[in-house]
């Protein structure tokens, strides 16, 4: 490979001769070679974004040359567009606060402006764009930092919404397509009254869909721009419009709605709504676990398990076991979950561990979010195209548990009340038999009679043990009307 020299504050660095970026991300590289990973495209996008931003506004204050400034636009809207993204380079894991991040982005779009004005990367004349006097205008890491990592969750946020909103959707649509099949309720994993196996999934989406919500809520608090508190949150080096005008901008280029701070030095300060918005992804992932545990357990066997549901068969199971085939899809959703609700854990560490002006943590605060939303759509996205599309309902297998559940008996306590009611579960559990079998037999014998002590018919029975009415609630047969 062959080099170039670039200099920075500490002296030359060697740098790739082909590279876009200069001393300082260099010495990054060098420092931090330590997850081979480098920053989401949303990271770089937003910080980009905050930069193109800047050389607008400061044009049009008239602080910045209008020859630089639209050189420095150009190049911003080429990453933008996904040009130079192999630039970069710089791992999440880093010199506190992200700035190695910032002058990642500083140093390429300055490169790529200065070689746009006719200026060579391995020119040595004194090139007209500066990374840190031009690109950098009005900026410090501490507020272009926690902007981008604002910015990077909204930039992703519609995508994430329309994810969950078409999984919200299919387990609607489930919920329809099951509501006739009437099957064994449980809790504690032991029998309990009937429910609909569409009633379960009718709660399985609106259940999402109250995650999806909570989501925007603390979504809509990330829309506060601390953009313009520089180095410490008192605007130093930056005009007294820039904030207000940075708002207005990015806005704009992010096609959503952004919102001045009331307090930039709280904005810069704390990572609160960072935490909040990564909580809100946590409540969604303790969600979908959940409903992965279900679905599983649902479709457990089939021949030794629930197999109330079939999910769709995806990939042989084993290796050894011919025929098997197991609930994958559902796993990998487990897993995913899991792995966001260790970011999520990250996130608050990070977010408490600031100091005074600044929280140092924010490079894996951005890379944790961003790590969130990527495997939250993905997952979910697989989940729903490659499994809940396909599952299909087994209503004989779900009819013959029913059929075996003593605990409908609960439906004749307003009849004969708790304490027979208890009785002949033990008796029906007791013998195998069903409850009607059992109430059948003391009717017959006369033992088994109304609460108030009148007499008791087998048609009662039937009217209180109609298993569709059970579900639907009230007070059911003759001491209810239905």
């Amino acid at each position: 490979m062959n080099f170039r020299i670039e200099k920075d504050s500490l002296g030359d660095v060697q740098v790739p001769e082909t590279a876009y970026y200069a001393a300082q991300t260099q010495r990054a590289v060098n420092n931090f070679p330590i997850s081979g990973r480098k920053p989401y495209p949303a990271y770089v996008w937003s910080m980009v974004m905050i930069k193109r931003a800047a050389a607008e506004v400061n044009r049009d204050l008239g602080l910045l040359d209008a020859r630089i400034a639209n050189a420095i636009i150009a190049a911003a809207d080429e990453v933008l567009a996904g040009k130079l993204a192999d630039q970069f380079v710089v791992d999440p894991f880093q010199a506190g606060a992200g700035t190695s991040h910032n002058m990642n982005a500083n140093e390429v779009l300055a490169a790529r402006a200065n070689e746009s004005l006719g200026f060579a990367l391995t020119s040595r004349d004194k090139k007209p764009v500066g990374a840190n006097d031009h690109v950098n205008m009005a900026q410090s890491t501490n507020d272009t930092t926690p902007t981008a990592i604002r910015l990077g969750v909204l930039w992703r946020l519609p995508e994430l919404q329309a994810t969950l909103q078409g999984l919200v959707s299919e387990l609607s649509a489930k919920a329809t397509e099951f509501d006739p099949v009437v099957k064994s309720g449980r809790t504690h994993l032991q029998d309990a009254v009937p429910v609909r196996l569409g009633q379960e999934f009718g709660g399985y989406a609106k259940a999402v869909e109250r995650d999806l919500g909570r989501i925007t809520r603390a979504a809509d608090n990330l829309r506060r721009m601390p953009i313009g508190g520089t180095a410490a949150g008192t605007g130093l080096n930056a005009h007294p419009d820039y904030h207000k005008r940075m708002v207005q901008v990015m806005g704009r280029l992010l096609g959503q709605p952004l919102h001045e701070s009331d307090n930039l030095f709280e904005g810069m300060q704390s990572m609160a709504d960072a935490a909040d918005f990564s909580a809100s992804m946590r409540t969604l992932a303790i969600t979908l676990t959940r409903i992965a545990n279900d679905l599983r357990l649902l479709s457990s066997g089939p021949t030794t398990g629930f197999d109330e549901i079939r999910l769709p068969p995806v990939q042989p199971g084993s290796s050894i076991m011919p025929g098997k085939v197991n609930p994958v899809m559902a796993e990998m959703l487990n897993m995913a979950m899991f792995h966001v609700q260790g970011c999520d854990h990250t996130v608050a560490l990070a977010a408490q561990a600031g100091q005074l002006e600044l929280n140092v943590m924010m490079p894996i605060i951005s890379h944790n979010l961003n790590e969130i939303m990527q495997v939250t759509i993905g997952a979910v996205r697989a989940f729903t195209s490659n499994c809940l599309v396909g599952i299909v309902a087994n209503p004989v297998k779900a009819t013959g548990w029913l059929a075996k559940n003593a605990i409908i008996v609960t439906a004749l306590n307003p009849v004969i009340g708790y304490a027979a009611g208890a009785d002949l579960v033990k008796d029906a559990m007791k013998n195998n038999k069903t409850i009607r079998e059992v109430a059948a037999e003391r009717i017959a014998a006369g033992t088994l009679k109304k609460a108030d002590g009148s007499g008791l018919t087998l048609a009662d029975v039937d009217a209180s043990l109609d298993v569709r009415k059970l579900t639907e609630g009230g007070l059911g047969g003759p001491a209810g009307g239905g």
